[in-house]
């Protein structure tokens, strides 16, 4: 099973159960964030973990060995054009390097204009 094909089932399977994200990270005793990327195929679960989501999803263990395969990361858009991830996109963009920047200037750190 590809991350794809992964990705399909647990999405159905999470909206056939009423399942929430968090729901899901609390079987597995992690964050909600990191599961949804996980689920989504943008990271990888350890075999406890995804054998947790597997069960709380009620899906096989093909899910749980798709789970803990490293994610091959590639976007297919150079801009994506879903609004909201472009806004992300957009903020990274604008603000990406002033924020290494600040980041890496200790006094200017936490300090407003």
């Amino acid at each position: 099973m590809n991350k794809s094909q992964m990705k399909e089932a647990i999405l159905q399977a999470k909206a056939e159960k009423g399942l929430k994200w968090s729901d899901i990270a609390s079987a597995a005793d992690l964050s909600p964030e990191y599961i949804c990327s996980a689920c989504l195929g943008m990271n990888h679960l350890e075999k406890v973990n995804a054998n947790a989501v597997a069960e709380v999803l009620g899906l096989g263990s093909e899910i749980s060995m798709a789970l803990q395969q490293f994610p091959h990361k590639t976007w297919n858009q150079t801009v994506p054009t879903d609004p909201l991830i472009y806004r992300w996109y957009e903020i990274v963009g604008v603000y990406g390097e002033t924020i290494k920047e600040m980041g890496s200037s200790p006094n200017q750190v936490g300090r407003l204009p």
